[in-house]
């Protein structure tokens, strides 16, 4: 059975957002912070997880991640509010530091 990949945007310090993939974002972000995980975001903590979607398959995740870094910072930002709206997920004054 295929994992399901998940697409998943990070707030940094420095107000960059950083795309992701991952099957398991929790396990990701531990090691986006202990600094084991993509080189941008090394010297850009603390992280905060912004925003996450469910993509099933890794294909379709990889599609998704293209697509979301071909956007504008404010096409990003306005897809991380409705995100939150949409789907219960954290709003900016729910974001978790990590």
């Amino acid at each position: 059975m295929e994992s399901v990949w998940y697409v998943y945007i990070l707030r940094c310090a420095d107000g960059t957002l950083y795309t992701g993939i991952s099957t398991d974002v929790e396990k990701r972000l531990q090691a986006h912070r202990s600094g084991r995980g993509a080189k941008y975001t090394r010297s850009r903590c603390p992280l905060t997880l912004v925003y996450q979607e469910c993509c099933g398959s890794h294909s379709q995740a990889l599609k998704r991640e293209r697509r979301i870094k071909s956007m504008t910072r404010q096409e990003k930002l306005q897809l991380i509010r409705l995100g939150s709206e949409a789907d219960g997920q954290q709003s900016a004054g729910e974001e978790r530091n990590i």
